[in-house]
């Protein structure tokens, strides 16, 4: 039993900024990233992933690809929104859509960028989001996620940081559920992965946290080939 002299317990204010950071990072987060395996259903097909140790490297690297591009485009992004520069969001979301090789990967930031600003707009109010989907339904700004997660992120507190780690996680988790549709693998075995690939967050973060845009880019022509390979196929579960 409490003392009748002990002071109020008080819970921190932190507690409601770590638990809607929970809820945007959800793997279930309507925003239509269910649709898009990000490369992984042709590199089954065409037996670059076979088993589960293929699909862990191939899940690290889709992280390191996403932080070298989509994730440089993040931070800027975040900073821009934090100092309340609506031009600077613009210019980092047209530099990175125009750096995304293949319709169907430029499909996929749009749709998802869109889906998530509409989303956020629906469970709070975000007036620089409000204004980023604006220009994306004038055909102002190409809309890609990445950018969308920045501005909505910082317009709830989160730092540059956490933005960071959460579009990292959702690349991931987006590929393990894939996954899991795709090939012969469970939950446990998805779960594992996903754990130990999070390993390289930080190690991420402070490759790229320095980069300019004009720095931002990915080597990775074996995924490019299979974005092309993914275009001319003609069953197909997802759209890339």
């Amino acid at each position: 039993m409490p003392r009748d002299d002990a002071p109020p317990r008080v819970a921190p204010h932190d507690m409601v900024h770590l638990g809607r950071l929970l809820q945007l990072s959800d793997s279930t987060l309507p925003v239509g990233s269910f649709a898009f395996s990000n490369g992984l259903e042709s590199a089954l097909q065409t037996g670059v992933v076979t088993n589960p140790a293929d699909l862990q490297q191939y899940v690290e690297l889709m992280l390191r690809q996403a932080a070298r591009m989509d994730g440089v485009a993040m931070l800027h992004a975040h900073r821009a929104a934090v100092a309340g520069d609506h031009g600077a969001i613009l210019h980092a979301d047209a530099e990175l859509m125009c750096r995304r090789v293949g319709e169907e990967q430029q499909m996929m930031l749009a749709r998802m960028g869109r889906k998530y600003a509409e989303l956020v707009l629906k469970i709070t109010p975000c007036p620089p989001l409000g204004l980023w989907l604006r220009d994306i339904k004038a055909d102002a700004t190409p809309g890609c996620f990445p950018v969308g997660q920045a501005i909505a992120l910082a317009h709830l507190g989160a730092d540059e940081v956490e933005a960071f780690v959460m579009h990292q996680y959702g690349v991931a988790s987006m590929l393990l559920s894939a996954a899991l549709r795709l090939m012969r693998i469970d939950h446990m075995d998805t779960q594992r992965i996903l754990f130990a690939v999070q390993g390289r967050a930080q190690d991420d973060y402070l490759a790229v946290r320095d980069l300019t845009l004009e720095e931002m880019a990915s080597f990775a022509p074996v995924f490019d080939v299979l974005v092309a390979h993914h275009t001319t196929t003609h069953v197909r579960l997802f759209m890339n």
